[in-house]
């Protein structure tokens, strides 16, 4: 195992397409879905343990959540988890966390991972990150991974890459472009061009690269985090932290630094990947009746000439459906929520509408 590999896992989103399941105060990172005895953020520590050595995964989460992955993944210590005092998007913890590491180890590769990804397929995962981390200390460039499209999904971003490739690694493509969610039969077009890929949101670049990335395309938030240097890693780091981030702009990592730099390269890769986005994602992977109905858990809920459900409620409660066809039933925290799938996409307006009129309580 390579002491230069540092894996940074972000933490810090509250999955209100997963509500009322996921709230504010648990969200769905910290959450077993799928009744396997684990949660999404310890099932990504896991596969992370076969790449870095324990002491370099670093977890980066908002402060209110330190409590919960201290709970849930004992053997990081203090220093290895970055509490974000408030959300500013992926690029201020993706530097928080970048100049953190780099005050460590100044040769660090990083992988750098949302903490609420399903992996299928675990070895063709570490072959994938492994392959793209031995490439990015090789070379100074950005790289990202591209999952094979299997549909003309609309949920996903996609990357288009050209026949140009790293000169050590002809696997690594140039990326020609990033696009946004696309329409339906933009997807279908993409689909049948046969270069683009899926964005996965996965990263892997050296300290070095991504430093310099942020210090050219985003010069404003390298200053803030580089005044911090002689503060990483030591008492200091918390109150200094609290400061920069009031500084921050809210912007991605992607739209910062992915979309404007010329070094970007992508890896095609396919091990079982979904990003968890939405109930129709656990309804993909979670075990199906012969009726298409996915049940977690399953030991007190009688389907009744009912197909293709996704439900997801307590152990504890007796629940009957008859006659229900294609619809979400999710029972959590004084809350039941029963819609059709195909309108799940409204779920997050849902949410909002419920804390207009009832405040957080339920949020």
């Amino acid at each position: 195992m390579n002491n230069n590999n540092y894996a940074l896992i972000m933490a810090g989103g509250v999955g209100s397409r997963f509500w009322p399941v996921s709230r504010t105060e648990y969200p769905k990172q910290f959450i077993d879905f799928f009744g396997v005895g684990k949660t999404l953020i310890q099932s990504t520590y896991d596969r992370f343990l076969k790449i870095c050595p324990p002491e370099n995964i670093f977890v980066v989460t908002n402060e209110i959540y330190t409590h919960i992955v201290k709970e849930q993944l004992p053997d990081l210590n203090e220093n290895q988890i970055l509490a974000e005092p408030i959300m500013r998007n992926t690029a201020p913890c993706v530097s928080y966390g970048s100049m953190k590491i780099a005050q460590i180890n100044p040769n660090a590769t990083i992988v750098v991972a949302p903490s609420d990804h399903t992996i299928t397929n675990q070895d063709a995962f570490i072959a994938a990150i492994e392959q793209s981390l031995n490439a990015a200390a090789e070379n100074d460039c950005l790289i990202t991974l591209g999952i094979k499209p299997s549909r003309p999904d609309t949920g996903y971003g996609y990357i288009q890459y050209t026949s140009g490739t790293l000169k050590t690694d002809e696997q690594i493509h140039k990326v020609k472009i990033f696009t946004e969610k696309p329409n339906l039969d933009l997807a279908k077009s993409f689909i049948q061009s046969g270069d683009f890929l899926w964005n996965a949101g996965i990263f892997i670049w050296s300290a070095k690269s991504i430093n310099n990335a942020f210090s050219k395309h985003l010069p404003d938030m390298y200053e803030i985090f580089h005044q911090g240097n002689d503060l990483y890693n030591t008492p200091s780091e918390i109150e200094f932290i609290g400061n920069a981030y009031l500084q921050c702009t809210n912007i991605s990592i992607d739209f910062g630094i992915m979309e404007k730099a010329d070094n970007v390269y992508v890896l095609p890769a396919d091990f079982g990947w979904s990003d968890l986005g939405t109930w129709a994602s656990i309804y993909d992977i979670a075990e199906h009746d012969y009726v298409g109905n996915a049940v977690i858990p399953s030991e007190k809920v009688m389907m009744f000439n009912s197909s293709n459900c996704m439900v997801n409620v307590p152990n504890n409660k007796l629940v009957i459906l008859q006659d229900l066809h294609d619809y979400i039933v999710v029972e959590s925290n004084d809350t039941l929520l029963i819609c059709p799938r195909s309108a799940e996409q409204s779920i997050k307006q849902i949410v909002a509408d419920v804390k207009s009129k009832f405040g957080t309580k339920y949020i």
